[in-house]
């Protein structure tokens, strides 16, 4: 038995490279938490995008309760971990933590067994699609046309943007994108739950003339009549897609049950990491519903190689900044699709010392 030795966590908050929002929301830089397994002298690396209080919690709570347990029993592990938190709720921080540990713990994994992640978990295809996510409101029209354009002409065949903030201007943005990727790459379009009903049903009407392809979140994801009434009635060829705040596999099977989305998003940062993905998975798979990743493309090829209704992940721009600037085998697309490379676990090697002049106190 190989026994877990030691765990660590580290915060780091990375600024965006300008002002970012969506329709409900803005910011100005993402918080990673990365977690370091070690065991029989060997390091799995896991993380999140959260807030540094995952960071207290692992440290405070999940590590001593992981410690020292088979390093292979995954399960388990992630098991004690569900159950010791009961009280704290699973919602929120408190499944960002166990994630970012989870992830970690397949990692190590990996690399003890010399087999990258996704082969443990067994292959359903060699590479998966991504799709290029930005397009924030906050973009002028020049950005716009440059990140979703430049997107296209790496050979990605779909392009998301952010819309709802102001519904005066977005029609005009939609015309800038298609403009700028031309007619053979799918527009997607996340409105961050920031229209009522009618106005979301309005505004699918609008975005039909633009060719979009990907409705996401264009009520509240709590609003699941909302969004089967969104599914039923939007135009033909435009699929409505939310999940991504989901933290336990009861929130997608509730999604699921009320018939709300065409695909489902789910993100291994939130819903308690790979072990909790790989569950959603198996819903996506028994409702017959494609399954998307939400962002952190690094950590979720792995799994989307195995999801049998996995169809693309988001190469989503902040995470794919930091994931590069901290990861030595961070993927690349390639046509518009990514691949493991062949190394054991996840493949990334951290970038401490590039890492380090951006973390904070945890």
């Amino acid at each position: 038995m190989a026994s877990i030795t030691s765990i660590d966590v580290a915060a780091y908050e990375v600024p965006t490279d300008a002002p970012e929002s969506d329709g409900t929301l803005e910011w100005s830089a993402t918080t990673l938490v990365l977690v370091r397994v070690m065991a029989e002298g060997v390091e799995g690396l896991g993380y999140t995008y959260s807030d540094v209080s995952a960071a207290r919690l692992i440290r405070s709570k999940l590590a001593p309760l992981v410690e020292g347990r088979d390093v292979l029993d995954i399960p388990a592990a992630w098991h004690a971990m569900v159950h010791e938190t009961r009280n704290l709720g699973r919602p929120g921080v408190t499944s960002m933590a166990i994630a970012a540990i989870d992830a970690a713990l397949w990692d190590l994994k990996g690399r003890l067994l010399g087999v990258s992640v996704a082969d443990l978990l067994g292959k359903a295809r060699q590479a998966v699609p991504v799709y290029g996510s930005g397009g924030f409101t906050s973009y002028d029209r020049d950005r716009l046309r440059s990140q979703l354009g430049g997107w296209a002409a790496q050979g990605m065949g779909m392009v998301k943007m952010k819309a709802g903030r102001d519904p005066g201007a977005d029609l005009d943005r939609l015309r800038q994108a298609r403009e700028a990727i031309g007619p053979d790459v799918e527009l997607f379009v996340d409105l961050n739950g920031a229209l009522s009903r009618k106005r979301a049903l309005a505004f699918a009407e609008e975005a039909a003339r633009h060719d979009v392809r990907w409705l996401e979140e264009p009520v509240s994801s709590q609003d699941l009549a909302g969004l089967r009434l969104l599914r039923d009635r939007a135009p033909a060829g435009m699929d409505v897609t939310a999940g991504e705040y989901g933290f336990d596999a009861g929130y997608f099977r509730t999604m699921l049950e009320a018939g709300a989305v065409d695909v489902l998003q789910a993100d291994a940062t939130r819903c308690a990491g790979i072990t909790g993905f790989m569950q959603v998975a198996s819903l996506c798979t028994a409702f017959e519903i494609p399954l998307s990743a939400h962002c952190a493309p690094a950590l979720h090829l792995h799994p989307c190689l195995a999801a049998l209704k996995a169809v693309h992940l988001e190469w989503f721009h902040d995470h794919v900044r930091i994931e590069d600037m901290f990861f030595d085998g961070a993927p690349r697309p390639d046509r518009g699709r990514i691949a493991t490379n062949g190394a054991p676990g996840l493949g990334l090697v951290f970038r401490e010392a590039e890492a380090e002049r951006f973390r904070v106190p945890c």
